[in-house]
């Protein structure tokens, strides 16, 4: 799984996003797999642990599901979500949702969205110059899209015409966000990681404020 720097804020009314006292580690989730997930101790680089795992000197992952991490502290079992990358494991809060999302660029300016696609976990490169959400098939398999029932089509890439199959996604999801029936085209290759395309993002309202990126649902 390739490592980027990267940080997601979910913001919601009245939210402050405070560490909980009870935790030795800063502990923030980017990732889930079965039996697994992606985290970042300590604002270091993200690791892999399988369920069980001793992931601080005080710190254990104890469960994960398709959205979020169970980690135990001292007794104390606290939820980790995807919906933001710094949630410092502070459980659970109240306050309505704000349909906006900040997502901060990493060392090369790029900007990482962690989000959901029909329920499933997946990272993705915020890329305007690509028209629909790209997805390579090893993702699409993993999330249940049957593509091979899309339509073929042909997109141009840097490494030329490429053959594609278009689906529709049944929802996309980033924090707070989330849109019903999105297009996405399904690369068999040479497409490395999936792209956050204007299939979505013309649906949101896309703002650069002081490098970072704010995204807002329309109402």
């Amino acid at each position: 799984m390739r490592s980027i720097s990267l940080a997601i804020l979910a913001v919601t009314s009245g939210l402050a996003l405070l560490p909980c006292p009870a935790l030795a580690a800063d502990i923030a989730l980017i990732g889930l797999f079965p039996g697994k997930a992606v985290l970042v101790i300590d604002n270091g680089a993200p690791k892999t642990y399988a369920v069980g795992s001793t992931i601080a000197s005080d710190s254990k992952l104890i469960d994960v599901s398709s959205s979020a991490a169970v980690i135990e502290t001292n007794g104390r079992r606290q939820t980790l979500t995807l919906d933001g990358y710094v949630a410092h494991a502070a459980g659970s809060h109240s306050g309505a949702s704000s349909g906006k999302v900040i997502l901060m660029p990493d060392s090369k300016g790029h900007y990482m969205a962690q989000g959901q696609i029909n329920g499933g976990a997946i990272r993705m490169l915020l890329d305007t110059g690509a028209s629909t959400i790209a997805l390579p098939a090893s993702d699409a398999i993993r999330l249940g899209i049957d593509y091979k029932k899309g339509k073929v089509g042909r997109t141009n890439t840097a490494n030329g015409v490429t053959q594609v199959y278009r689906v529709m996604l049944d929802t996309v999801k980033i924090g707070d966000i989330q849109i019903n029936q999105v297009e996405a085209a399904v690369h068999e290759s040479g497409l490395p990681f999936a792209l956050l395309g204007m299939s979505f993002l013309s649906r949101v309202e896309m703002r650069n404020e002081g490098g970072q990126m704010m995204l807002t649902k329309r109402y």
